[in-house]
């Protein structure tokens, strides 16, 4: 392993646009489940039928019974070594944009001053009638005062965190920016995402059609495995101390 190690190290120090992108497993890590994998939430729960957008329009109750209990979660856990040295190379400069597919905020609880998340985030809610917007706080607030467990608007709609629900659009400005970002990248290190849900799963291919170099730090398997030039099935928080720890060795031999 060490000598993928050094190759990551050596890549993100030589590169001009790196870019990371991070998807569930860097945060199971902290002790948030994986919801898509094998025995994960959505074993166990049909997500068409407690997350869609459609049962929070026509079934808040059932929607927020749900949802509430994912804020407590991810309140008791901690951003992990993963996360401390994903918002250090973005600190160092050697990372120029964070893109995730986690709701967990973790990110920016570590430090990362810049992240673009595309399936949204627990950090707030909104308003999808009046676009209303409000703090987690006040959300959680209003929907543990509530009678059904459902917060509302002054205009009388059911409040929603930024989560993307099922159904509903991918946050656009997120979007383009994410695959901005990838047009540019001469290297993009992927954590912890298994690379199976689109559109996310597409930005490795932008990369690698302008010859950048892909970078692959999961456990499990991804499609993109035989077409990454660094491939390690290690835990995110033990390897990418290591990394940071290589990066030092290079700058004292510069």
């Amino acid at each position: 392993m060490t000598n993928f190690v050094d190759d990551l190290a050596a890549a993100l120090s030589g590169a001009k646009h790196a870019v990371v992108l991070t998807g569930a497993g860097i945060s199971t890590e902290s002790g948030i489940p994986d919801f898509r994998s094998p025995g994960g939430t959505w074993d166990k729960f049909d997500p068409m039928e407690v997350a869609s957008l459609d049962v929070f329009i026509r079934e808040p109750e059932r929607f927020w019974a749900f949802h509430r209990p994912r804020f407590d979660m991810v309140a008791s856990v901690a951003p992990n070594a993963a996360h401390a040295a994903v918002a250090e190379l973005q600190r160092r400069g050697l990372v120029k944009a964070l893109i995730t597919q986690n709701i967990d905020g973790l990110h920016r609880r570590a430090g990362s001053p810049d992240v673009i998340e595309i399936h949204g985030s627990l950090s707030s809610g909104r308003c999808l009638r009046c676009d209303f917007r409000l703090s987690t706080d006040e959300l959680l607030a209003r929907a543990d005062a509530a009678d059904d467990g459902v917060p509302r608007c002054e205009c009388g709609f059911q409040l929603k965190s930024n989560v993307v629900s099922f159904g509903e659009m991918l946050p656009g400005e997120e979007l383009d920016r994410a695959f901005e970002h990838a047009g540019l990248a001469d290297v993009m290190l992927v954590i912890g995402s298994s690379l199976l849900v689109a559109p996310v799963s597409n930005l490795p291919g932008f990369v690698l059609a302008n010859s950048g170099t892909l970078a692959i730090l999961t456990e499990g398997e991804t499609p993109y495995d035989s077409r990454a030039k660094i491939r390690l099935h290690t835990k995110a928080a033990e390897t990418l101390p290591q990394v940071l720890a290589a990066l030092d060795t290079l700058d004292q031999t510069d």
